[in-house]
């Protein structure tokens, strides 16, 4: 039968030999609580298999096979994750989607531009003369029909941000500069031994400020020993700032010759070191960024170009302009140039129109037309990632491929859910399997088929708990799922302490000039569609707003971003489990090996660990055709120790032992021990019992980040009388609606002890439970940024244009 993919015996990590039947071309989800082995079934089973299958069929091989008795009527699989981002700065949702692309062919072909001789416009077409001159390279000219004179041509080259002849000379196409922000690098109020220069530290500080004294003793300046660096002279501070090399220090001391070595008085400046390691590191990386500010670049204004390719224009529209629009706006203006075309332009551009449209179409479908093509990839959450790739497949005309998505409703607005749908049924339609990952209750309603895993997770989960429709998952006990209610719980919304935090005049990106309170002590959910201003408003504008945020004791922003992009970070070294362990272990060797301390217990130090793959314990097998992948590492078989470390034993474990034990497994394990206990019990209590203490920081999804970075700050309070306010943007993320009945608790357990809660979110279960919602929309984009409503949560029925009124007035669809 090849109407099914059949899955015997998958064993890889937590799953329990489990079997399944897959219907293809069908849209099937896979559900169950977090950690129960949805991810591992999906990614690590059936893609894996996917690849190595097809790879092995093209003559290649070597690839791991996973732990999976058999699985056949594979096809080629399209892996569409969450964890899937260009972190490029010149990456845009017009470069990735290549909508960027047919627009600057577009402009190649049919725009209008000036003669940079005469000024005189012109429309720059084939039908110009043009002359082909070969230099170092292969260059096109045009003749100007009004001074007959020659001039480069505007080609596709030219109108792109990514290549020397299209970029603004001044910012090289990022659209912004990076300045030094004095305030970060410099405090007028103390001396240079007190720390005046921020980067000055220890023995460095020291060997600096020996060099500035015998450069002060070079141009016969005073010493400044003790002396405050506002109180610098003019020229002492140039000496400082620019060193001895400097233009600005030539001018100040033009008799004086330059000293040649440091013994003399050489002195490179605190500007000038700074500028200096931009330089060599080819940009401002994440170790200089705290002493830079960024601002639009002063020439092209942020529009990245070149000058004459940013003045060409059509239909009276430039293509920097064209870039900021949102995508409906964009669609309407390439529908409207298509009707506007004579016979022979069409001629010249129609292919490049009818891929604008059906990529702009593709788009609005996913719940993405408030996205500008200008927008920075870097910026987009995962779900809005997953939903540009998404559109992407749609334009795909392949067929017989196997789609796996990893929970694509992630961020959005209960009204865009069933484009979404829509989207994923015609991907279906085309002769396609589309596999979810998924909680959402209305993606689950309309799946051809649902496969809940469980009971719980890690080595509680693992099991085919449930198969079928919704409907039929609700007569099968077993199902999680589908024996799921939404608790009634009786609400006492609160009203805070009466005192407000209040936003006044926002107006960043798409908001229109707001007014917004929010109540000290209280609950409060920001709510609206994708793009309305939610995140805009809570962490461009509430959390970097000193007078708002020093009503605190502290201010703890869980947002998006990843956490960290270092693979040896792991759960137990990020919440400062490792050390007391490593500690445990040290005590453990003392008898019989009393060479090995707590150091040796680390993978990220020589000595204890497997330098073949310096404790990670897999390294990277590079594949041809394909994304490098992670296999075991054949010295230490994964085990990231070697033997004599990995020998010693704590309660019949070693350090590789505990790595892999889940938070649920380690808080039985070391039940005695309270300071490792507390951490763990935390842990638990923001939903992450089942994440292995060794799993690695940049593995976890953006809910899943945010939870751990939640725990770490629950972690470091001490005081339990401290004020602390609390941005969380969407951490339901990845949690089925079990778990986010549990996450609520922990949440209004944290408000009633005090805390100041935020939160950006979509899900309806959360929403239902505050005490306060402040609703923006009403739509996306320019069309968003309005205040619907702002008030307790009884009274959003009165918000006649909010979709998250109607949505809250349908309920939940488990509860039905």
């Amino acid at each position: 039968m090849k109407e099914y993919i059949f899955v015997q015996g998958a064993y890889e990590k937590n799953l329990q030999h489990i079997s399944l039947a897959i219907p293809r071309n069908k849209l099937v989800v896979f559900t169950g609580v977090s950690g129960s082995g949805k991810t591992t079934l999906l990614y690590d089973v059936l893609f894996q298999e996917a690849q190595r299958q097809y790879l092995e069929a093209m003559g290649f091989q070597g690839m791991a096979k996973p732990k999976v008795e058999s699985i056949t009527n594979l096809s080629p699989a399209v892996l569409i994750s969450q964890t899937d981002k260009n972190r490029n700065p010149r990456s845009t949702v017009g470069t990735v989607t290549d909508m960027y692309t047919d627009l600057r062919l577009v402009f190649e072909k049919i725009s209008q531009r000036s003669c940079p001789y005469c000024a005189g416009s012109f429309a720059q077409s084939s039908v110009l003369d043009e002359v082909v001159k070969e230099q170092d390279q292969v260059l096109v000219y045009q003749t100007c029909p009004h001074c007959k004179k020659q001039m480069r041509k505007l080609t596709c080259t030219e109108f792109s941000f990514n290549t020397a002849e299209g970029a603004c000379p001044t910012c090289q196409g990022l659209g912004v500069v990076w300045e030094i922000d004095a305030k970060r690098v410099l405090h007028d109020g103390l001396s240079l031994d007190e720390g005046a220069v921020v980067f000055w530290k220890q023995r460095y500080k020291e060997y600096q400020i020996e060099t500035f004294n015998k450069a002060l003793n070079h141009y016969s300046l005073a010493p400044v020993a003790g002396l405050k660096l506002g109180n610098f002279s003019h020229e002492q501070r140039t000496l400082l700032l620019y060193g001895t090399g400097s233009e600005q220090v030539k001018g100040l001391f033009p008799t004086i010759g330059l000293p040649k070595t440091q013994a003399e008085g050489k002195f490179e400046g605190v500007y000038t070191t700074l500028l200096r390691r931009i330089a060599e590191e080819k940009g401002v990386t994440k170790g200089l960024q705290e002493f830079f500010v960024q601002t639009p670049c002063p020439a092209c204004h942020g529009e990245r170009l070149q000058p004459l390719s940013r003045e060409a224009t059509l239909l009276g529209k430039r293509l920097p302009e064209l870039s900021a629009m949102n995508v409906q706006d964009l669609l309407q203006w390439v529908e409207h140039l298509s009707q506007s075309l004579d016979r022979q332009q069409h001629l010249y551009v129609e292919s490049y129109l009818l891929a604008l449209f059906t990529k702009l179409e593709g788009l609005m479908q996913t719940g993405l037309g408030y996205l500008c093509l200008d927008r920075q990839t870097i910026t987009l959450s995962s779900g809005e990632m997953q939903r540009l790739r998404l559109s992407s497949a749609l334009n795909s005309s392949l067929t017989g491929i196997i789609y796996m998505l990893d929970e694509p409703t992630t961020g959005l607005h209960p009204k865009d859910t069933q484009n979404l749908i829509t989207q994923m049924k015609l991907l279906r339609d085309k002769g396609n399997t589309v596999l979810v990952i998924e909680h959402d209750p209305t993606v689950m309603q309309q799946a051809d088929m649902i496969f809940d895993l469980g009971p719980g997770a890690g080595r509680y989960g693992g099991r085919l708990i449930g198969s079928g429709t919704l409907n039929e998952l609700r007569s099968q006990p077993s199902s999680v799922t589908g024996s799921f209610r939404q608790k009634q719980i009786e609400r006492n919304p609160r009203d805070g302490s009466q005192l407000f935090l209040t936003v006044t005049n926002a107006t960043r990106h798409n908001l229109h000039n707001l007014t917004v309170q929010f109540p000290i002590g209280c609950l409060t959910v920001v709510t609206g569609v994708s793009g309305s201003g939610k995140t805009t408003l809570v962490f461009d504008h509430l959390a970097e707003e000193p007078t708002i945020t020093s009503a605190f004791d502290e201010v703890v922003v869980l947002d998006q971003p990843s956490i960290w992009a270092m693979k040896r970070s792991n759960v137990a070294t990020f919440m400062d489990i490792y050390t007391p362990i490593r500690n445990l272990f040290a005590q453990e060797a003392k008898l019989d090996k009393p060479h090995l301390s707590a150091k040796s217990f680390s993978f990220n130090s020589k000595g204890g660990r497997c330098e073949r793959c310096e404790g990670l314990g897999s390294i990277e097998n590079t594949l041809l055709f394909f994304a490098s992948r992670e296999v075991v590492c054949p010295s230490c078989n994964g085990k990231r120790f070697n033997e004599e470390v990995l020998s010693v034993l704590h309660e019949g474990h070693s350090i590789n032992d505990i790595l892999l034990l889940t938070v649920e497994e380690a808080s039985h394990l070391f039940c005695s021990n309270w300071p490792i206990q507390r951490l763990l019990t935390i842990l638990l209590d923001v939903g992450l019992g089942y994440l292995e203490l060794g799993q690695t920081i940049p593995t976890l999804s953006g809910g899943e980040a945010q939870r751990l970075k939640l725990a770490r700050a629950l972690s470091r309070q001490k005081r339990q009388s401290k004020k602390v306010l609390y941005l969380m943007d969407e951490p339901t993320i990845g949690l089925h609606p079990q778990d986010v009945e549990h996450f609520i608790s922990l949440l209004q357990e944290m408000v009633k002890r005090g805390a100041t809660l935020i939160v950006v979110e979509h899900n309806l279960q959360l929403i239902q439970q505050s005490d306060w919602i402040v609703d923006l929309g009403p739509e996306g984009g320019d069309k968003g940024g309005e205040l619907l409503y702002s008030g307790p949560l009884s009274g959003i029925g009165s918000a006649s244009n909010s979709y998250t009124a109607r949505y809250l007035g349908l309920g939940s669809i488990l509860t039905q």
